[in-house]
């Protein structure tokens, strides 16, 4: 298993509850998230950063 620090941006959604599966969709390309946080929303482009730590492989 590997571990990634990752950062992705994320357009903004209409309610908290689907903008945290539009994350999760997004992490999840990257492998399995660990933890995950929005550090900057940037209001006139509508996009949220999110940083994340994600693992990749198999636990064997």
């Amino acid at each position: 298993m590997t571990t990634h620090f990752i950062t992705a941006e994320i357009d903004l959604q209409q309610t908290p509850t689907e903008l945290q599966k539009a994350i999760e969709a997004e992490l999840k390309k990257q492998g399995e998230p660990l933890r995950w946080a929005i550090t900057a929303v940037d209001k006139e482009q509508e996009k949220a950063t999110v940083e994340a730590v994600v693992t990749t492989g198999s636990n064997r």
